[in-house]
């Protein structure tokens, strides 16, 4: 009996379907401007009816579907959207997409709430996530070749510096003792540690780049600027998006999103991206190759919308990395300052060895220890968005991970000299921000938050070990004690532990307001509290080498690596801010002026100190003092003419204790030591433009002019080729290790920095399916910058152009192209490195050689 009941109520069901599928429904879809958008695809949500508006921008479709329902509506150059048929009508629907593409209506949240990005009166880039897409940037690494202001150099995940305007982090190897200058967000949550950037993008939306210091904006101090990336949240509508691309080297990438309601106002979105690639350089010593890619990542989202005030998104990602390493090249060879038994030609060749011979085209490395840079990175977070009044209560909450566990071969070579180098780390962290942003008046806004940072980096058996050929490299001269360097056995296998521990904590309240104190001129004041403490625990031991209890032998092996202990706590507190004047008289002009001041909180040493002249570490530069800035800008935005977007700013930024990460000849200190610069300034010009012809062409241009400087560094460690230098101090010929370098320029900063992109298209048909074809290229321009510290006539990078272009078919739901990165196949180093113990030898990252593939795209 119930399954006849049954059979009766589905036979209703589907009757009343089929009669309600005999109404058509009509309409038209408009531009926001009024005018009728042609060739648009409508289609109703979860099933596969589809039809095409003529080109009047007229449909008829039959619906087929219970009321209500949802017709999606699509077109290129328009962003997709969902409108739902609660009932129907004798008149036809009149649909309105809003354009995707219009460059002055581009929407930010860079100040916590949504605004037009040409009315915010701050130095901006965004980038949209199918800009970023299309133009090959599926990490930070590739978005410097969009941006001119931004340097990111790294040697793997861990030695990353990425800086704004040539400030920011320190460059060359990373030292976990001091705080990133630019903040990198995540949908609100700040990422502590440099090597969240190496991961690939997921579902990104748009990635704001805010350029100067921003510390009363965002939870953590940002004395350079932000990267504040903005994913894609889950959608109650069924969606999925899939991508492959595949390319030379065995390059394959694959991307998939899905997202939909499980229940009602809760919405779930889950993606995963896989990337794999061969290397591109070659050991002839193991006959394998390195420097390839081999990362997954995953994101799950969960979004909960009660009600119009409130909404909850649960979110949850991790990122595995596994690839074969990223080792460096050997670059050159330099004469230092030592005597002639100290050169490295000579070494080498005491020890039966020949030259290398530096050719990066080669693209090949001879070392003797597997290179290793594997790491996992992840976490949850909970944000709340409650709406009081007129503005809006956020909370966010969030966990983050960080594990790595690295191999390198630091003499860059078949030697068994510096072997082994494990600098393996693991890094918890929780923050805590609470913010209120809206308009607290007809004419005032305002930003007012907490923040709460806590840290807890461990450096577990972290481990340095030399190996047999290591003698020679320390040996000063063949006679006396130093001739007992010679003893066999003496260094083999003789190496450091260390296990440190730096837990440190971080908390804020910061505030800004935006006051139009008069019409179009607003007044913009924001303040900062600070307050940080680092408690550090460090041990360092030594293990190896011949067992001896001869005293000679034991001071020798002392000179190469001694046992190091010290416990340290430190706190500092800051109250800076800032005050901006900006003036708008009409939407086309947005002129600012900003004075502000920022600050980096107090560093700690943990990856090694030198040694006093009695051998004891030098517990002097444990602690690293504060970095503090002042910032001067001024700036325009300005929208000429229809489609066109023109902005300037100018910019001087003047820095006391420069926070530098510095190389020491000491073998124990192979990672390098922080010191500070006493002054160091920064100033620069930006011009960056757009244009946009309807949906046929869209040209974009920036050029960054860029001065850094050290202005007073007294103490500055040698260069490389400097490294032995005497000087005469009381009549007597004295070794000395440090110079003056004022003067001098800063490091990674190329004063000439250019990238500029078309795109043309047209449309078209490609089998049923309308769309329009394009080609794009983009190149990107760095005139030669230094790769040292402190300034050196060796270890400078040349300057050098990079070349990308793509071709291809989009439309709404499918996408082709052909891409080619590097297409001049141009050899080119992004960072120089002196190798341990500065006899001479230094190597350099090279950049990726010529790429080529094809992406397919599809979305449902």
């Amino acid at each position: 009996m119930m399954k006849k009941h049954l059979l009766i109520i589905l036979s209703f069901i589907l009757t009343a379907n089929y009669v309600f599928a005999q109404s058509p429904i009509t309409g038209i879809i408009k531009s926001s401007t009024g005018t009728p958008v042609p060739n648009a695809t409508v289609s109703i949500r979860g099933t596969k009816i589809v039809v095409m508006a003529d080109i009047d921008g007229k449909f008829s479709i039959d619906s087929r579907q219970d009321l209500p329902f949802y017709l999606r509506v699509s077109s290129i150059g328009y962003k997709s959207q969902d409108f739902q048929i609660l009932k129907l009508q004798d008149t036809p629907f009149e649909l309105v997409l809003i354009e995707s593409e219009l460059l002055d209506e581009i929407v930010v949240t860079s100040r916590r709430r949504s605004e037009v990005l040409q009315d915010v009166p701050i130095a901006i880039t965004v980038i949209g996530g199918q800009a970023a897409e299309n133009a090959g940037a599926f990490n930070v690494n590739r978005l410097k070749e969009l941006v001119p202001s931004v340097q990111l150099y790294a040697s793997n995940a861990r030695n990353t510096t990425l800086n704004i305007r040539g400030l920011g982090s320190t460059f060359g190897l990373t030292n976990d003792g001091i705080d990133p200058g630019v903040g990198f967000y995540v949908d609100g949550v700040y990422q502590a540690r440099p090597a969240a950037t190496s991961t690939d993008f997921l579902d990104i939306e748009r990635i704001e780049i805010l350029r100067g210091p921003q510390g009363t904006l965002f939870g953590k101090n940002t004395t350079a600027g932000a990267f504040n990336i903005t994913t894609a949240k889950p959608t109650q509508t069924p969606s999925a998006k899939v991508e492959l691309s595949v390319g030379n080297y065995n390059f394959l990438q694959a991307k998939t999103s899905v997202s939909g309601a499980v229940a009602k106002n809760l919405a779930a979105r889950l993606s995963i991206s896989g990337t794999q690639r061969d290397g591109t350089i070659f050991n002839t010593k193991e006959e394998r190759r390195y420097s390839g890619q081999n990362n997954l990542g995953f994101k799950g989202q969960l979004y909960f919308t009660p009600s119009e005030k409130l909404q909850v998104l649960l979110s949850g990602d991790a990122s595995i990395q596994h690839p074969a390493g990223y080792p460096l090249v050997i670059a050159g060879v330099t004469a230092t300052e030592r005597s002639a038994y100290r050169q490295y030609a000579k070494i080498v060749s005491d020890l039966g060895y020949q030259q290398p011979v530096a050719d990066p085209a080669s693209r090949t490395i001879n070392t003797n220890t597997p290179w290793k840079h594997d790491q996992s990175i992840g976490g949850i977070s909970v944000n709340v968005d409650y709406k009081i009044g007129n503005g809006t209560l956020t909370s966010t909450t969030a966990w983050r991970f960080w594990n790595w566990n690295p191999t390198n071969d630091r003499d860059f070579s078949e030697l068994s000299a510096l072997t082994k180098s494990q600098g393996n780390s693991r890094h918890d962290q929780y923050s805590q921000e609470l913010r209120y942003a809206g308009n607290i008046a007809e004419k005032v806004s305002a930003v007012i938050g907490v923040f709460a940072l806590s840290q807890n980096l461990k450096g577990l058996d972290q481990t340095e070990e030399v190996g047999k050929d290591q003698w020679r490299f320390v040996q000063t001269s063949n006679t006396g004690a130093q001739a007992l360097y010679s003893t066999p056995g003496l260094l083999d296998g003789y190496g450091i532990r260390t296990n440190s521990t730096i837990k440190s904590l971080s908390t804020a309240v910061f505030a800004q307001v935006d006051w139009e104190f008069l019409d179009h001129l607003h007044i913009l004041p924001g303040l900062r509290y600070t307050y940080d403490k680092k408690d550090v625990d460090y041990n360092r031991v030594t293990y190896g080498g011949l067992q001896t209890s001869d005293a000679a032998l034991l001071a020798l092996k002392s000179a190469v690596y001694n046992n190091q202990k010290f416990n340290t706590s430190v706190d500092n507190n800051n109250l800076s801010g800032n005050i901006t004047l900006s003036y708008r008289p009409t939407t086309k002009l947005n002129a600012y002026g900003t004075f502000s001041t920022a600050y980096k909180p107090v560093g700690v040493n943990v990856g090694g100190l030198p040694t006093t002249s009695n051998g004891e570490p030098d517990l002097s530069v444990a602690i690293v003092k504060p970095e503090y800035v002042q910032h001067y800008e001024l700036g325009v935005k300005t929208r000429p003419f229809k489609g066109t977007l023109i902005n300037v700013s100018a910019f001087n930024t003047d820095i006391k204790d420069y926070q530098t990460n510095v190389q020491s000849p000491q073998l124990g200190v192979n990672r390098g030591y922080l010191a500070n610069a006493e002054k160091v300034n920064v100033k620069g010009l930006e011009v960056d433009g757009s244009y946009q012809l309807g949906r046929f062409l869209t040209l974009n241009a920036a050029v960054a002019y860029l001065d850094g400087k050290y202005k007073k560094f007294t103490n500055a460690p040698l260069p490389l080729e400097e490294t032995g230098h005497t000087e005469l101090v009381n009549g007597v010929a004295t070794q000395v290790a440090f110079k003056d370098a004022s003067g001098g320029r800063l490091p990674g900063v190329s004063k000439w920095n250019v990238s500029g992109g078309a795109e043309f298209s047209n449309p078209g048909n490609l089998a049923n399916t309308a769309g329009r074809y394009f080609i794009a290229a983009d190149a990107s321009y760095r005139s030669q910058y230094s790769s040292n510290p402190t300034p050196s006539r060796v270890l400078n990078v040349d300057a050098y152009s990079l070349l990308n272009a793509r071709l291809g078919f989009k439309s709404d739901k499918f996408s082709v192209l052909g891409w080619v990165r590097n297409i001049t196949n141009k050899n080119y180093y992004e960072q120089l490195q002196a190798a341990a113990g500065n006899s001479g030898l230094y190597a350099g990252v090279l950049g990726d050689p010529r790429t080529y593939g094809i992406t397919l795209r599809y979305s449902f």
